[in-house]
């Protein structure tokens, strides 16, 4: 296999083989935010409080690893690179750690199946934000050409998409075609533990790692690790964009299953529904992908934003009894909107360790991936914690065990006026008002195209160990100023 291009052109082979390993990073994410409140709350028979509780631990828990884990693999040097070792190892680890996420624990006391919830969340959480991270990061190494990253994480979300509407449509299908729900679920659970690990066999074969990315690590260096990427104006931009689009996502895809159920009375199509959203979203990647070469990547975010705020105020003029064509136009156009937000979202990602570089001389992918994951995380349970104890307080009736010829069925209970109504507000008003900000970082962004050519030149007599010119030294100097905020 060659090295990586240093035109910046990519084959098809190496841009399919590295998307395939999104296919775990959306696939899974989209199970989860579906239906893994839903699976505890209703299936394990845990209370609200006690699964978001389950969600917020482990998060904690990765607001210590995940740093020292981004740290760990821009310091690692082997034979494979930086990266592709830890996906290697992940492919086992992956299966085991989805297929314990959905094992339906029927320990006799509640205390049990927290206990066993929380280890299993814990588990499945190590192994995502150790491969995740490391595939992040290795796709600013694949190209360092602006539009042709956006090209590669279009290629990306793809098959993120793609699995995410497998994520969203399958599980519940697979369930219901066992009489038990719990062997439903063990099922389900190994089915996509396979369909996540397997993919990244292609992955380590298409790519390579650049070897002038691999010089020996620096001295550590504590406050500059950790502390120095929050004075960076571009990283903090992206971040605060991608979290508060995103903790929306979240919100909206941890109720949709109540909304669609208990106020919408369509449980029975929620996956369609959700599925017609991640559809559109795989439709409108080379609409974006050409708005992105014609004007910017934070434009294109910027429209999608747009777009899914406008679409969320639209739904709180829904009620029971909606025409059906009516529902799915609504999630077609969602997806339209949340499909520009996250190509652009990931295609600025691979910039960042550029600007980095250009005051640190270092590639630390792997340290801003790892931030993105830990925030990403924390923000996210922060925010299902919320919403379900939003929906603990608002009086949420859980379904009802019964064993009928020695099957157990779950039996659903009425909803009270203040649980729905509770409902409908988190769904419609909270991602505008979290998306407001968002909308305003995306207008003040930044780096544009021209910009990132102008660094990318700088960069490049930098590793060429060319003798600095007063030309650049005073355009690396209005660069950082710029880009970083004028610290160095």
């Amino acid at each position: 296999m060659s090295a990586p291009s240093t035109t910046g052109q990519l084959s098809l082979w190496r841009k399919i083989g590295y998307g395939l390993g999104d296919i775990f990073g959306g696939g899974s994410g989209v199970i989860i935010s579906f239906y893994y409140l839903y699976f505890l709350t209703d299936v394990v028979r845990i209370p609200p409080g006690l699964a978001g509780t389950v969600i917020l631990v482990s998060k904690i828990y990765d607001a210590i690893t995940d740093p020292l884990e981004g740290l760990l693999a821009d310091r690692t040097r082997t034979r494979l690179g930086r990266r592709r070792p830890y996906l290697l190892a992940g492919i086992p680890l992956i299966f085991l750690s989805f297929w314990a996420l959905f094992y339906p624990s029927d320990l006799p006391q509640e205390w049990q199946r927290f206990a066993f919830a929380l280890f299993s969340y814990l588990f499945f959480s190590t192994v995502m934000s150790i491969v995740m991270l490391n595939y992040t990061a290795l796709q600013a190494e694949l190209t360092l050409d602006y539009h042709e990253r956006a090209t590669l994480v279009a290629v990306r979300i793809f098959f993120s998409t793609l699995a995410s509407i497998a994520g969203a449509v399958l599980p519940l299908e697979i369930v219901r075609r066992f009489p038990d729900v719990y062997q439903g679920y063990r099922v389900m659970g190994f089915f996509f533990g396979l369909v996540f690990a397997l993919p990244f066999v292609a992955t380590l074969l298409a790519t390579r790692e650049r070897p002038e990315f691999q010089r020996p690590a620096a001295p550590l260096a504590w406050r500059r690790t950790f502390l120095f990427p929050f004075r960076v104006r571009v990283f903090v931009y992206t971040l605060l964009m991608y979290l508060l689009a995103f903790v929306s996502m979240d919100v909206v895809s941890g109720i949709v299953i109540y909304f669609m159920k208990y106020y919408l009375g369509r449980g029975e199509e929620t996956q369609f529904v959700s599925g017609t959203l991640l559809v559109t979203q795989a439709l409108s990647l080379p609409v974006y992908l050409w708005l992105s070469r014609r004007t910017a990547k934070h434009i294109g975010y910027a429209v999608g934003v747009l777009i899914w705020m406008v679409m969320m105020l639209v739904s709180l003029l829904f009620g029971p009894g909606q025409p059906s064509f009516l529902v799915y136009l609504f999630a077609f156009v969602v997806g339209l909107g949340t499909g520009g937000i996250v190509v652009m979202i990931y295609a600025i990602f691979p910039d960042i360790p550029d600007v980095d570089e250009l005051v640190t001389g270092e590639r630390r992918e792997g340290i801003y991936a790892a931030l993105f994951t830990f925030t990403r995380k924390v923000s996210s349970a922060l925010a299902l914690f919320l919403v379900s104890q939003a929906l603990a307080l608002a009086g949420y009736a859980p379904p009802v065990e019964h064993i009928v010829n020695g099957v157990r069925q779950l039996v659903e209970q009425p909803q009270s006026p203040t649980f729905i109504l509770t409902l409908r507000l988190l769904f419609a008003l909270v991602p505008v008002l979290l998306l407001m900000p968002a909308l305003y970082l995306a207008w003040r962004f930044p780096l544009t195209p021209r910009i990132h050519q102008r660094l990318q030149t700088v960069l490049e007599g930098y590793r060429r160990g060319d003798p600095e010119s007063a030309f650049q030294h005073d355009e690396a100097r209005w660069l950082r100023q710029h880009l970083i905020g004028g610290q160095s």
